[in-house]
C-alpha cells in the first residue's frame, strides 16, 4: 500500500503489514511521520494511493459512499478535534452514537450517564461543548467512541490533553473494551505512556512500520496508576 502526496512525497511507500483482530497496538513516531494518516486510511478518512487497505474483510478502497456509514458503525473513531455537535448536551452527544445503531433513547441516556461518570464527567451532563474544556471535550468524545462496543477502536493522541492519572483511568476503560474483543490502535507520542502498558508498538519511520518488543517500566505504571 502507498500514500504520496500531490507534490509526490511518499507518506507510506510498499507498506504491507497485517493488524490482528482482538489486539492493542501502540502506533508512535514523531509530529507529521503519518500516524493520523494511516488511521485515516483504515476508516476510509483518505484513500490510498496505490494497493488496498483491508478491513472486515473489504478492500476500503473499493467501498462506495453509500457503503461508508455502515462501515464505520462498527469501529470507534477518537479524533484530535473531538468533532462534538455543538448544539447536543455532553450527554445526548455520546448518547445519539447508541441510538443511531436501533438503541431505545432511554437506554441510550443511562448507559450514556454511566460512562460519562466513568470519564470524571458526571457533573457536566448537561453541558454544551462550548461549556466544556479541551480535556472535557476529549473524555467525552472517548465515551462516545466506546459506547457502541466497537469492533474496531481508532484513537488518535486521545489521552493529548489529560494529565496522568486521567490518562491511566482512560486507558483502563480501553483495556477492559479490549478484553471484550476490540481492536484498538492508539495512536500517541507519549513514550511515557507506550511504556507504562504492555501492548505491542509500531513505530513508523520512513514509510514503514517496525514493531517494538512488548516492554514494560514499572516506574513509569505507578505514575499512571491513580493513588
Amino acid at each position: 500500500m502507498g500514500l504520496y502526496y500531490p507534490t509526490g512525497h511518499a507518506v507510506f511507500y510498499d507498506l504491507n503489514y497485517s493488524f490482528f483482530a482482538g489486539a492493542f497496538y501502540f502506533l508512535t513516531g514523531p509530529s507529521g511521520v503519518g500516524k493520523t494518516s494511516l488511521l485515516k486510511l483504515i476508516y476510509r478518512g483518505l484513500k490510498a494511493s496505490e494497493g488496498k487497505v483491508s478491513v472486515f474483510g473489504r478492500d476500503v478502497n473499493s467501498l462506495s459512499g453509500s457503503e461508508l456509514p455502515n462501515f464505520r458503525q462498527r469501529m470507534g473513531l477518537v479524533f484530535q478535534d473531538c468533532r462534538l455537535l455543538d448544539h447536543l448536551s455532553t450527554l445526548d452527544n455520546v448518547a445519539l452514537a447508541l441510538k443511531i445503531t436501533g438503541t431505545d433513547t432511554r437506554r441510550s441516556r443511562n448507559y450514556a450517564k454511566e460512562l460519562l461518570h466513568w470519564v470524571g464527567l458526571g457533573e457536566h451532563l448537561n453541558h454544551l461543548p462550548a461549556q466544556l474544556s479541551d480535556g472535557q471535550k476529549q473524555r467525552a468524545a472517548i465515551a462516545r467512541a466506546v459506547i457502541t462496543r466497537p469492533l474496531l477502536l481508532l484513537a488518535d493522541e486521545p489521552t493529548g490533553n489529560l494529565d496522568a492519572h486521567s490518562a491511566y483511568r482512560l486507558m483502563s476503560l480501553f483495556e477492559e473494551l479490549n478484553k471484550m474483543g476490540t481492536s484498538i490502535i492508539l495512536a500517541t507520542h507519549n513514550q511515557a505512556l507506550v511504556s507504562a502498558f504492555p501492548y505491542i508498538e509500531l513505530q513508523l519511520y520512513q514509510g514503514q512500520i517496525q514493531a517494538r518488543p512488548v516492554t514494560l517500566n514499572q516506574h513509569q505504571r505507578e505514575i499512571y496508576e491513580p493513588a
